[in-house]
């Protein structure tokens, strides 16, 4: 096996997260340039565009702290990130469901990221709602995060388990 092989990881995989960041920003510019801040447009039942801005973290949490927030939640971010690309240096150049789960939390992070920088809060427009009751508005990016935090808890609780225990019956 040559050296290149023996050490290629999943870094290779990074077009993943490249590509939620592409779509999440691009989707935050259609809706800034299309819809109205706080008037929703109806899509289906239960789904409106309605442009909304988050100054904190998830929910809205710490929104009104003047500001320090921005840079805090930036940081972070940037902090998961560079924990996240590390993590994929030490996995085989593979798509297993752990790469997918990565890249599409890195890829919300950075996306999330940039508005934070850029525009000091995150665009939304995406408004799920039953009745009165909205779930919080959200984008892109928060949705792979999302999709990604659950793969990587899949991964983690069900695949791995799984696959030691057939290596370990394979072993006896």
């Amino acid at each position: 096996m040559s050296d290149n092989k023996m050490t290629a990881t999943a870094l290779n995989s990074l077009w993943i997260a490249i590509l939620i960041i592409v779509f999440d920003q691009l989707t935050k510019f259609w809706a800034v340039s299309t819809l109205t801040f706080a008037e929703p447009v109806a899509v289906m039942p239960y789904l409106n565009w309605t442009l909304a801005y988050n100054d904190g973290a998830a929910f809205s949490f710490l929104a009104e702290m003047g500001g320090w927030q921005r840079w805090v939640f930036g940081g972070l971010a940037l902090v998961v990130s560079t924990v996240l690309i590390l993590w994929l240096r030490k996995l085989p150049k593979l798509l297993t469901v752990e790469v997918w789960g990565i890249n599409l939390v890195l890829g919300g992070a950075v996306g999330n990221v940039i508005d934070r920088f850029l525009e000091g809060r995150v665009t939304d427009f995406i408004d799920f709602y039953i009745e009165s009751w909205h779930y919080a508005t959200f984008n892109v990016a928060d949705m792979a995060i999302t999709a990604g935090a659950i793969l990587l808890l899949l991964s983690e609780f069900f695949l791995k388990p799984k696959k030691e225990k057939i290596l370990k019956q394979a072993d006896e």
